[in-house]
């Protein structure tokens, strides 16, 4: 997986996320996963297709969801509700948007699709052909994993 796919996201990440939630928001160590890969709760996926091809999945615990949208929102949500599902798929909107902007600067050609939000206990991710590349931010909201895998299309 080349570094030129994956800075943009953690970049975007780093800046939307710093921005929404108005506080200070910390990367923690990269690492790779290959193999099937736990999901904490709330995740939304966003496909890539073209050049690039994968996709990147923001990842989060539910606590950690409801307090984002909660800051989001400027009101207190305390259930997984369509609000909530909103805001995250909105989150995963903003910091794609802005990682894709810098990659089409770079020259890279792809499209997106809408996130999809999944929730629940025991899910799993699976990707059987390309490595993904696991970015824990941590904020005082909750950590979220951006988990990206991409690759050129062959």
């Amino acid at each position: 997986m080349r570094v030129e796919y994956i800075n943009p996201f953690v970049e975007a990440a780093y800046n939307v996320l710093t921005e929404v939630l108005a506080t200070e928001v910390k990367r923690g160590n990269l690492f790779l996963k290959s193999a099937t890969k736990p999901v904490m709760g709330v995740a939304a996926i966003v496909g890539l297709a073209g050049e690039v091809e994968g996709r990147v999945l923001f990842d989060m615990s539910k606590a950690t969801a409801m307090k984002i949208a909660s800051v989001m929102n400027s009101e207190e949500l305390t259930e997984i509700d369509d609000l909530v599902k909103a805001t995250i798929s909105e989150l995963a909107n903003m910091i794609t948007a802005q990682a894709v902007t810098k990659l089409h600067e770079l020259g890279f050609k792809f499209d997106l699709t809408p996130p999809a939000l999944i929730t629940g206990e025991n899910m799993e991710i699976s990707d059987q052909e390309v490595e993904a590349l696991i970015v824990p931010m941590e904020s005082p909201h909750g950590n979220i994993e951006i988990n990206v895998a991409v690759r050129e299309r062959s």
